[in-house]
């Protein structure tokens, strides 16, 4: 027959447990899915998802979850959206700068890279119920984008409007380049397993 003292013990065990089961469940709850930092979807999502976006949906996570948000003006540090796309020999960078000047934007192209940096400063005033409301933020960005192998910076062209930066670079159609045959440790070149 089993002890009462032991089946209390087995209770108030099983009481806690669930009790802590009901914390780490309502904490849970304000996040999209039980998966890594809130990602939500499946896990296969995270596979398909590339290296740079998964580092930024991190980031913009990371931040949600301590109560930051950079991107309303926060200060500091802020990182445009960028778009990258190649279409016949052109290789286009398009970047998203909604309310920024264009004189407040820089961009360099070495031989390697298209350089963007800039700053963005928004003011805010308002006057409600007789009470003046002022928000003043600045942030400034730096990005690198690298550029594919033979293009030709000396005829890169930029163009602003509505918010949006757009930069072409015209590219060589595959400069000089040729597959070779890889040698084994004979003397010819491998041959392939049919």
């Amino acid at each position: 027959m089993p002890n009462p003292q032991e089946t209390k013990t087995d209770e108030s065990q099983k009481s806690q447990a669930q009790s802590v089961s009901r914390d780490v469940q309502s904490r849970l709850a304000g996040l999209p899915s039980a998966y890594p930092f809130g990602f939500g979807g499946t896990p296969g999502e995270l596979f398909r998802m590339g290296p740079f976006a998964f580092l930024k949906r991190m980031h913009d996570e990371v931040d949600r979850v301590f109560g930051l948000n950079r991107s309303a003006g926060g200060g500091g540090s802020w990182t445009p959206a960028v778009e990258v796309s190649q279409k016949d020999n052109t290789y286009t960078v398009t970047a998203e700068l909604p309310g920024i000047d264009p004189s407040n934007v820089k961009v360099e192209v070495t031989q390697d890279a298209v350089v963007l940096q800039g700053e963005r400063r928004t003011a805010k005033d308002e006057e409600r119920g007789g009470v003046h409301h002022s928000e003043r933020s600045y942030g400034s960005f730096y990005r690198s984008i690298p550029l594919p192998e033979g293009a030709n910076a000396e005829q890169a062209r930029a163009h602003f409007e509505n918010g949006m930066l757009e930069i072409n670079v015209p590219v060589k159609e595959n400069a000089q380049r040729r597959q070779i045959p890889i040698e084994s440790g004979g003397k010819g070149p491998a041959t392939k397993a049919a």
